[in-house]
Order: C-alpha cells, then sequence, then structure tokens
C-alpha cells in the first residue's frame, strides 16, 4: 500500500478516535454543568413567599434539564457514527478503485436440500476466503440476505474462481461440491455471486455463480 495512502488513512482514524474521546470526556462535564440561568432565577423566586406560583415553572425547567443533555448526547453520537461511515466509504474507495475491484458474494436460494457450514473461495490459486457459519448467519441468508465473503484487487484480464461448500444435504449426509468459473476482469468494478440453490428435479443442492 503507498506510503501517502497508510499516512492517510491513519490520519483519519486517528481524528475518528479523538472525537470519540472528545465524547466520553465530554459526558461527565454535560452531566456536571450548572443549571440555565433561567433555572437559577425561578428556583430563587419559588424559595421567596411572593413567588410561590413560580414553583411549578421552576420544576418543569429542572426537569427539561435531563431531555436536553441526553439531546445533546445523542447528537455527539450520531456525528461519531456519521464520521466513521465516512471514513469507512473513503477507505474502501482508496484500497480498491473501481478499476481493479472485484467483490465475492454468497446467497441461497431456499437452501432445503442443503444446511450450509463452511466456504472456501480461490481466486486462480490463492485462497482468498473462507467462513465458518453460524445458525444464525444461515437463517439470514435464507431470508434472501447476501454475505459480502471477500473484497480485493485484480488486474484486467482473465481469472478463475474456485468456490467450495461443506455442510450437510439430503438425509443429513455429508456433502461437500465445488464450483469452477473463468470470468474477464474489465476496468469496471467486478461483482461475482456465488449461490446455493435447492434442484427439486434431482432432490440435491446445485451450485452456480452469477457474474454482475
Amino acid at each position: 500500500m503507498p506510503t501517502r495512502l497508510v499516512s492517510f488513512l491513519a490520519l483519519s482514524w486517528t481524528l475518528l478516535a479523538a472525537l470519540l474521546s472528545a465524547l466520553v470526556l465530554a459526558l461527565p462535564a454535560l452531566a456536571a454543568e450548572p443549571a440555565p440561568p433561567a433555572a437559577v432565577a425561578a428556583a430563587a423566586a419559588a424559595s421567596a413567599p411572593a413567588t410561590e406560583a413560580a414553583a411549578p415553572a421552576a420544576a418543569a425547567s429542572a426537569a427539561a434539564e435531563p431531555a436536553a443533555l441526553d439531546a445533546r448526547v445523542q447528537q455527539l453520537k450520531a456525528d461519531v457514527i456519521r464520521l466513521n461511515r465516512d471514513l469507512l466509504v473513503l477507505e474502501e474507495e482508496l484500497l480498491y478503485p473501481a478499476g481493479t475491484q472485484v467483490a465475492l458474494f454468497v446467497s441461497m436460494d431456499v437452501g432445503k436440500l442443503f444446511e450450509l457450514e463452511s466456504v472456501q473461495i480461490k481466486l486462480g490459486d490463492k485462497l482468498v476466503a473462507t467462513h465458518l457459519y453460524t445458525p444464525l448467519e444461515v437463517q439470514a441468508l435464507h431470508r434472501g440476505g447476501m454475505q459480502r465473503v471477500y473484497l480485493g484487487n485484480l488486474r484486467a484480464g482473465k481469472h478463475q474462481i474456485t468456490a467450495f461448500f461443506t455442510g450437510r444435504g439430503p438425509h443429513e449426509r455429508d456433502y461437500k461440491r465445488g464450483t469452477t468459473l473463468e470470468f474477464d476482469k474489465g476496468t469496471e468494478p467486478r461483482y461475482i455471486e456465488l449461490r446455493i440453490r435447492d434442484q427439486q428435479a434431482r432432490l440435491q443442492p446445485e451450485f452456480d455463480v452469477k457474474i454482475w
């Protein structure tokens, strides 16, 4: 990775860390800050016999202080989350330019004939991704989710992708299947979806590759 890019990313994450630290340090100060002048005046008025009618207003003002403090804290949190998101997007754009970017996804269509346990993916002779699935992750895929398992860079030209799926097939049997596809990488980003589908006619899972 270029030295200037590393320096820029390091500076960006340092700024985010500084903002987070400022938020943590600001919370006690916000909680301990004195009541607004209006609230002080209302409290003083409430202590005087002639202004006893102002006591409800003072109580209402004091009750509003925690709400205002919470609003300020929530705004600071929102600013931190927004900055973190922007930094992640910027980092991805810098590390994986459109001209060389390739992303691999895993999805399931129905998936009743196959219980996914793990996947391994190779680009050429290089193992680029491996993942062990939890029951919750498999459920998310069954509901239509799509998991990005790899994001990287490839030069333009012909490439080969090989994916190995392991799990349990029909009748609770151990099942392992591989699929291979050759594709061309041009100057545009390349998105590759590895799909697990049920083949009802043969009562077994089917694995195919879709290129966007």
